[in-house]
């Protein structure tokens, strides 16, 4: 039987794709039918390599897969799409983008000739038409199943989707001092004109404290003098149609902190003064970072500095002279700097001229006796006979332990086939020239006034293996 003719693979792709943009009723499938009724010389020529001589007649791919807006102005409409998953044995021709206005059902072929790009960008459309959008797989089986845009778009310009970029400056925390012309500049980008609104603390801003003033490409905050009260979490919303973006700034506005609570003399001998004081009522809006303290001779009434940055709330003065009266005040500081005024003890700290006597500390003796203790133990040994070998272990105690060694529960002594070393508490025991007589368990006793420890191990000593010619 003779085998079909093989449709060419190119011209029937673009017959098809030339025959789709006639506005006509036909469904999609009549283009592929008509195909084969059009044979060439060529296509009647049996192709022993083609998928015809093998009895499998080409059949289209599979519709493209998401079909989405990648851009949109008042005169054009950029269309993208995915490979579709099953693109046939001959591989894709290209692709066709077709288009219809919404209420008519006529679709109108956007690209003249077959595309390979995912991508296609349809030109000169009328603003504010509502355009359905479709794209076609073509191949030698020929046109796919069209993939739909899900959605109808409207042809006009798209706002940029609003974005507040805030300064790194203002992330964290914007911390300014009482007084000062705070002016924040925060820009964003959105298209049409994004609606700016503010809050402080989830409400509306007093405009009589802080003035804004919006443009298409930042909003300024502005305030003329700070106070303390200006600080708090301010919101901004940017809002462009139904889509928005939010971000917030927190404003620390922080003054001289107040003087300490109290402060007091607590006790004085010798040369010295020991005061203590509380941390002030009003920190200046900011943590306190510090204390100042000055001393004052009541003969002179001059003040001067003993301590600076001191971060603890006690402290001792010392160095004064004998005979003379002493008052302290204590100065609270910040980031801002320190205190207008300082609180100042109410009774003085008079040096005695005589009756000064001197007590040293008394410490009791600490006891540092302490029973033997094995820190290493011994470890099981193997040896050969013929060979030196050596235990160690550690030991601690104190008074310093009496180091004896013993082979099966007898002291060795002075053996001089022994020889035993103890330094610094490391205690060793060498065999020499070990014969098998010379196996068996150790053991190390430390013996002192406390107590006494001991530890052990076995040695094995192994005979010498003769080899065949050596016997």
């Amino acid at each position: 039987m003779p085998s079909k003719p093989a449709p060419m693979k190119k011209p029937p792709a673009k017959k098809a794709a030339e025959k789709a943009p006639e506005p006509a009723a036909e469904p999609e499938p009549a283009p592929p039918a008509e195909a084969p009724a059009e044979p060439t010389p060529a296509a009647a020529a049996p192709a022993d390599d083609s998928p015809a001589a093998e009895g499998a007649a080409p059949v289209p791919s599979s519709a493209p897969l998401d079909v989405a807006v990648d851009d949109v102005n008042d005169t054009s409409l950029t269309i993208k799409w995915k490979t579709p998953e099953n693109v046939g044995g001959s591989g894709l021709s290209g692709y066709t983008v077709e288009y219809r206005k919404d209420g008519t059902t006529d679709w109108i072929v956007a690209n003249g000739e077959l595309i390979v790009a995912e991508r296609y960008c349809i030109r000169s459309l009328a603003t504010g038409d509502l355009l359905h959008v479709r794209v076609v797989a073509v191949n030698s089986g020929g046109r796919s199943e069209p993939g739909l845009l899900p959605e109808p778009v409207p042809v006009r310009e798209i706002g940029d989707r609003p974005k507040i970029r805030l300064p790194r400056l203002l992330r964290s925390r914007y911390v300014g001092k009482v007084g000062q012309q705070i002016n924040l500049v925060i820009p964003f980008v959105g298209k049409p004109k994004p609606a700016v609104s503010w809050l402080k603390d989830g409400q509306p801003l007093d405009t009589k404290r802080v003035n804004i003033r919006n443009t298409n490409r930042d909003s300024i905050m502005f305030i003329r003098s700070a106070q303390r009260e200006d600080s708090g979490v301010y919101e901004m919303t940017l809002k462009v149609e139904s889509l928005e973006d939010k971000t917030t700034i927190t404003l620390q506005i922080v003054d001289l902190p107040g003087p300490p609570a109290s402060v007091k003399l607590v006790d004085a001998w010798g040369f010295n003064a020991a005061l203590e004081w509380t941390p002030p009522k009003d920190n200046g809006n900011s943590d306190i970072t510090g204390y100042t303290l000055q001393k004052a001779d009541k003969k002179t009434g001059e003040w001067f500095t003993v301590l600076e940055h001191y971060h603890r709330l006690t402290a001792t003065v010392s160095d004064l002279v004998m005979g003379n009266s002493y008052l302290f005040r204590v100065f609270s500081e910040n980031q801002v700097g320190r205190s207008e005024n300082g609180a100042v003890t109410k009774t003085a700290a008079t040096i005695q001229k005589t009756g000064i006597v001197y007590k040293p500390p008394e410490y009791q003796e600490h006891d540092f006796s302490e029973a033997p203790k094995f820190t290493t133990p011994l470890i099981n040994r193997a040896t050969t006979v013929g060979y030196t070998t050596k235990l160690l272990c550690s030991v601690r105690g104190c008074p310093k332990p009496k180091i004896e060694w013993m082979k099966n529960q007898m002291i060795i002594g002075n053996d001089p086939k022994f020889r035993q070393i103890s330094n610094q508490g490391i205690c060793s025991l060498e065999i020499r020239k070990a014969c098998s007589f010379d196996g068996g368990v150790y053991t190390c006793r430390a013996k002192n006034a406390q107590g006494e420890a001991m530890v052990s191990c076995k040695l094995e000593v192994k005979q010498v293996l003769l080899s065949e010619t050596e016997k």
